[in-house]
């Protein structure tokens, strides 16, 4: 589905642009392609830039409450410099590299809830317009997904996933949001936590996984959050236990935090981490438990959820009320 817009910076009459991804999902830090279709309109025009801009629907928490917005985190220019003449047709071709830490959209083939677009912005004659926006689908890199099936082979669920604006201490990251990907804890641990968070903040040469444990408040304490990071190179995924590693990760991350405060460690197999105490967490939306986790890995049900359809529109939403605050 893609959205076409008549230049409203230069009025009817004006060219037209259509930008096609391709429909393959891009994985973080890969190449974005597509091409960007440009229609001339009633009299020649020169395009002085054509802009794609990466964007996305963040939550954020503030003493007011909570809010929501749109927040760009990359924009490229792809092209520009030319002549388009009375009704010409043109097409762009154009291929980007996403931010490593670009956020996961699917898993499976099947739509977490997380809204991300790509935003095309023309240059015209001195004019700026914002002509066309499309769903951006992001599927998860090798470590990633081998991360998930380890949990949905470990009996642990998804629940839902959401965007977070802010930045979590003592990591790398770069973006000014981060990815909650909320699951349902295996039957193992539900006793001990009402569930985890989990966000990658992958990187060139590997990730950090950062697991989150919200848990049961007793009778006479406070529940109270674990954050803990462990890192993971790119090329160790085909040479991994990921189901041994995983479980020894979440393991720690409890028992750990039975003793609060305890001082870091390492993991299994030597990968370092470091305990961070966070405040603020906040849940996402959700999508309704809708989870069939086995050996196959973790399978992610949209009952009760966004289908593609309803996250394009919820883009769009989102940029109408941006734009409407712009020209207030």
């Amino acid at each position: 589905m893609v959205f076409k817009r008549l230049l409203g910076a230069l009025g009817v009459g004006g060219p037209t642009v259509d930008t096609v991804l391709d429909p393959a999902p891009v994985r973080p830090g890969g190449t974005l392609t597509g091409r960007v279709l440009l229609k001339g309109g009633s009299a020649d025009f020169e395009i002085e830039q054509i802009i794609l801009e990466l964007v996305a629907r963040v939550e954020a928490e503030h003493e007011g409450g909570e809010s929501e917005g749109v927040v760009a985190f990359d924009r490229f220019t792809v092209g520009g410099g030319f002549r388009l003449a009375e009704g010409e047709e043109r097409g762009v071709p154009f291929g980007v590299t996403v931010p490593w830490e670009t956020p996961v959209t699917e898993l499976h083939g099947q739509n977490l809830g997380v809204v991300l677009g790509v935003r095309t912005e023309l240059s015209v004659a001195g004019a700026k317009d914002k002509g066309d926006l499309d769903p951006l689908n992001v599927a998860p890199l090798p470590a990633q997904e081998a991360v998930l099936e380890a949990l949905g082979g470990l009996g642990f669920g998804f629940r839902s996933a959401d965007l977070e604006y802010g930045r979590i201490g003592g990591t790398g990251q770069r973006l000014p949001f981060y990815q909650e990907i909320e699951l349902v804890p295996s039957t193992r641990y539900a006793h001990r936590v009402d569930e985890i968070e989990l966000t990658f903040l992958a990187g060139p040469a590997g990730m950090e996984v950062v697991l989150e444990a919200d848990k049961r408040g007793g009778l006479l304490s406070r529940g109270h959050d674990a954050l803990t990071r462990f890192t993971v190179s790119h090329d160790q995924v085909a040479h991994q236990d990921w189901p041994a590693l995983v479980d020894g990760w979440i393991r720690q991350l409890v028992e750990q935090r039975a003793s609060y405060g305890s001082p870091a460690a390492f993991g299994p197999g030597g990968h370092g981490f470091e305990e961070h105490h966070h405040d603020g967490r906040r849940s996402g939306p959700g999508m309704g438990t809708a989870v069939a986790a086995g050996a196959a890995g973790l399978a992610v049900g949209v009952a009760g959820g966004m289908v593609a359809g309803e996250v394009v529109d919820e883009i769009g939403d989102f940029f109408e009320g941006e734009e409407e605050e712009e020209e207030g």
